[in-house]
């Protein structure tokens, strides 16, 4: 074969597999949002009270977050193409599990090995598009199809979930998980370039392992748990101090080990823990429209199941029209950190219009265009904060940085559910307390959550303009490659 045909054959096969990876994350990014129209027909049907059913949700998060940055250096060491597989194989087993729970225990159980199975798959994801697309143009555009499913996986989650639950039955949003486990598990195999390991005997550092999984999986733990303890309980405190405690002693064993789980070298990469912070903050006005608009869509303004997936599918479908380049032509122009900037102030005027909703307020045009602009500005904000975050991290150290990245991006979403949930329940009891009717409480709660959400972006735009530098390897769109790989895309679809 020609030396020019058996290129075009590998950047055609890099693009397949980019899309194979992009369906484990959706399946990732599905199960975070999918099962909460669905909480409460479980709820009926395996019994649970209302603080046993949190657990469905918080088994998730706490092994999905606990496990990234021991999932993500396994990928450095033995293999990121076998951590991939590994953790499609155990979470499309756990779908069927939970599936088929006729328990609480079951079910409980089975997300807990869900969110291991997302944490193996997921950590790597990132990693693989860095070494896969090593040009900045094509970095840039797989980023992108990386976005598309992140960000507008979420509101899709919403659609599906509602839909089916009212269909056919909760059983099915885990079961519709299997067919798509088993396609990308064997193409995966088929498709997906294994990376040339560090080895096991270059940083096995099982303490390191430990003490960053229990830390953050007591970290998480402490958050989630908050809104039923209190931030104030001794149970919240004890945990949370339990969590810095063994975090900290995690850090202090890397700095003295000579192959450590997490080289202290990754966290002196530019950008890289700037970027997570700012990304964080984002996050939290991001989770506030997936959570407590959920709750206000449904509450406040009686829509149900799949009216309120309905209601997000303007966001979806803006991150997925910005997400086929315009996102990349604006950082061609701007560069990441003004495209990010100008992102997240986007971001906080969608945020706004839900401040100044309210329980007779109509979809079209105000909420429309809340919910609008929030896809405009994620997809505009998300692909520059993690260009910057990566963009200096040694290719070797690549799963690490892609878990660092994930953590924050967990961390800040288990924080979001947990404080605005809080705010929420908290200012709805105090205004009927005060003699306020169901609804207007209901409101008043959520849009003061609204606005602690409001309030951490701005703080987001602030932070990022004072310490978001610009990498040093900025993505620049090349026409004429845009042209082709838009020609291969074309092609593939």
């Amino acid at each position: 074969m020609p030396s020019h045909l058996r290129g075009l054959a590998r950047r055609r096969r890099r693009w397949i597999a980019l899309i194979v990876v992009c369906f484990a994350m959706l399946m990732n990014t599905l199960d975070q949002t999918i099962v909460n129209v669905a909480l409460p027909t479980i709820q009926h049907d395996l019994h649970f009270t209302q603080a046993a059913l949190a657990w469905v949700i918080d088994a998730y998060l706490i092994t999905f977050a606990g496990a990234l940055l021991l999932a993500g250096r396994l990928g450095d060491l033995i293999g990121r193409k076998k951590v991939f597989l590994v953790g499609v194989a155990l979470f499309t087993l756990a779908s069927a599990a939970c599936g088929a729970a006729n328990s609480q225990a079951l079910l409980v159980g089975a997300r807990f090995a869900q969110g291991l199975g997302a944490a193996l798959s997921s950590s790597v994801i990132l990693a693989i598009i860095v070494a896969d697309f090593p040009v900045p143009a094509e970095r840039a555009r797989a980023m992108s199809s990386y976005i598309i499913v992140a960000v507008g996986g979420g509101s899709l989650g919403l659609l599906v979930g509602g839909w089916v639950t009212q269909a056919l039955s909760w059983h099915w949003i885990f079961f519709i998980n299997i067919p798509i486990g088993i396609v990308t598990f064997a193409l995966g195999t088929a498709l997906i370039d294994e990376n040339v390991g560090l080895g096991v005997r270059a940083g096995l550092d099982v303490g390191g392992a430990l003490l960053s999984t229990g830390g953050l999986m007591l970290a998480i733990y402490a958050i989630v748990s908050s809104s039923e303890y209190g931030w104030n309980s001794t149970h919240t405190l004890v945990l949370g101090g339990a969590a810095v405690v063994v975090l900290a002693a995690f850090v202090l064993l890397e700095s003295r080990l000579t192959h450590p789980l997490m080289p202290m070298r990754v966290l002196r990469s530019p950008g890289l823990l700037t970027s997570s912070l700012v990304r964080g903050l984002m996050v939290v006005g991001m989770y506030s429209t997936f959570f407590i608009g959920v709750l206000y869509f449904q509450h406040v303004l009686d829509f149900n199941s799949v009216a309120t997936g309905l209601a997000f599918l303007p966001q979806t479908l803006m991150v997925a029209v910005m997400s086929t380049g315009f996102t990349n032509r604006i950082i061609a122009r701007f560069g990441p950190k003004p495209t990010a900037l100008g992102g997240l102030v986007v971001v906080a005027v969608g945020l706004a219009l839900f401040v100044g909703s309210g329980p007779h307020t109509a979809y079209f045009p105000q909420i429309f265009a809340a919910v609008l602009l929030i896809g405009f500005g994620a997809a505009t904000a998300f692909t520059p904060l993690l260009t910057i975050a990566l963009a200096s991290v040694p290719v070797q150290d690549a799963g690490i940085g892609s878990g660092i990245v994930n953590v924050s991006q967990q961390v800040s979403g288990a924080l979001s559910v947990a404080i605005l949930g809080t705010v929420a329940t908290s200012h709805t009891r105090s205004l009927l307390a005060s003699g306020s009717s169901a609804i207007d409480a209901l409101d008043g709660g959520y849009r003061l959550a609204f606005v602690v959400a409001l309030a951490s972006v701005l703080v987001a735009i602030v932070l990022g303009a004072l310490i978001l530098r610009r990498p040093d390897t900025a993505p620049v769109v090349d026409q004429a490659f845009e042209a082709e790989a838009e020609t291969m895309i074309a092609e593939i679809m």
